[in-house]
């Protein structure tokens, strides 16, 4: 049988405004003593599955990753650093891109895709979702709202109060087989790709099914100052193994 060739896909295009006046993007601030990339980075290249991992990053932040890597990272030589896109899935599309003209690419193709500033993301995540991706095609990371979703379309008055029962909120990995994710982006149309929030819209967009894969609490997105108290306070426990 032939092998499926499994590339884990790091989105580091962010420049973290929501972060404050800081004078780098987030994934490249510290925890424990690391950039909070390099913690995430290190839980793809310690998983034996992934062919490669493929990091992405603004232009001008390339050769700064590709010298932390060299830094922290003794597994670098599995890891291409290149520059990302306008939009989160235009990046995504460059991945898979430089995988086509790096490494070839055919229809069992998976990518991970995944946050670089969720650096707590778990081995058990990874597995669940190369074995989903590889089952069904596409998977997203999720947990279960546990708070009532409130829905207000004019941000002043609610609109509408979902099931709670029914709403997840979704974290990454997001993981697919690359060709079809690729050819049904390039369907879309240039409406459709303005509303896209993350990669598996494009599949709800198109009614192709998306399978769910549990998260979990801490595999948090490191987004507000407050959360590198979190982060901090995490590495002091078991979340990060």
């Amino acid at each position: 049988m032939k092998k499926t060739n499994v590339f884990g896909v790091i989105l580091a295009g962010g420049i973290g405004s929501r972060m404050g006046n800081v004078e780098k993007p987030k994934q490249f601030m510290e925890i424990g003593k690391k950039p909070i990339i390099i913690h995430t980075i290190e839980k793809f290249v310690l998983n034996p599955q992934f062919e490669r991992i493929i990091v992405l990053t603004p232009r001008q932040w390339v050769k700064h990753t590709q010298d932390m890597i060299r830094k922290f990272i003794l597994q670098g030589d599995r890891i291409d650093v290149i520059q990302g896109g306008e939009t989160r899935n235009e990046t995504i599309m460059n991945s898979i891109n430089h995988i086509e003209n790096k490494y070839g690419l055919d229809d069992e193709t998976i990518i991970v895709t995944h946050d670089s500033v969720r650096p707590f993301v778990t081995h058990r995540i990874l597995e669940d979702n190369i074995r989903m991706a590889k089952k069904t095609g596409a998977c997203d990371t999720v947990i279960p709202a546990t708070d009532t979703i409130v829905e207000s379309c004019d941000h002043k008055f609610i609109t509408n109060i979902p099931d709670r029962s029914c709403m997840y909120q979704g974290q990454t990995p997001q993981s697919f087989k690359a060709k079809k994710l690729r050819d049904v982006y390039g369907a879309l149309s240039e409406e459709e790709k303005a509303i896209l929030t993350d990669a598996c819209k494009i599949y709800v967009l198109k009614g192709e099914k998306v399978e769910l894969v549990n998260g979990e609490v801490f595999n948090i997105k490191i987004t507000y100052p407050n959360d590198l108290r979190v982060a901090e306070s995490l590495l002091g426990g078991d979340a990060s193994c």
